[in-house]
């Protein structure tokens, strides 16, 4: 799977992109998502997500992550990449987060990334029952990357 990470700010270094990239290639490849499939994750301000919140889901407020989906990645167009869609993450929220709960800032991000791409694949925590689907997936492959919560 191919994975853009747009970090304009500059926030991340070269050890975070690279497991931003490590860590949804793994989850693609678990959740069995087309080897062509791409998808682009970019890293911003709470002002940043907070625009995009109120633009797309009419909430006047900043989020961790927001999730935007484009092809079916389970289907295989003829050699033809599939854009499965955006991540968006707020950097800040990480930082924020990560405090909250106690633990690493990388945890929290490779936490949200993989929460983001679990919603694009059509994972969803609308209820326990697919909330303690979701949840467990992450949680097992954040332990691959030894991320486990203490």
């Amino acid at each position: 799977m191919n994975v853009e990470v747009i970090d304009s700010g500059e926030r991340l270094n070269k050890e975070e992109l690279g497991l931003i990239k490590e860590v949804l290639s793994k989850t693609a490849n678990k959740e069995k998502v087309a080897i062509n499939s791409e998808v682009a994750v970019s890293i911003v301000t709470n002002e940043e997500i907070s625009a995009l919140n109120k633009q797309y889901r009419h909430k006047n407020e900043a989020t961790d992550v927001l999730s935007f989906q484009m092809d079916n990645p389970f289907t295989d167009k003829e050699d033809m990449p599939i854009f499965i869609g955006d991540i968006i993450i707020s950097i800040d929220k990480v930082h924020e987060q990560a405090l909250r709960y106690n633990h690493s800032t990388l945890r929290e991000l490779l936490f949200l990334t993989i929460h983001g791409f679990l919603h694009l694949i059509g994972y969803t925590h609308d209820n326990k029952e697919e909330e303690n689907i979701m949840f467990r997936k992450q949680e097992n492959i954040l332990k691959e990357f030894h991320l486990e919560r203490d």
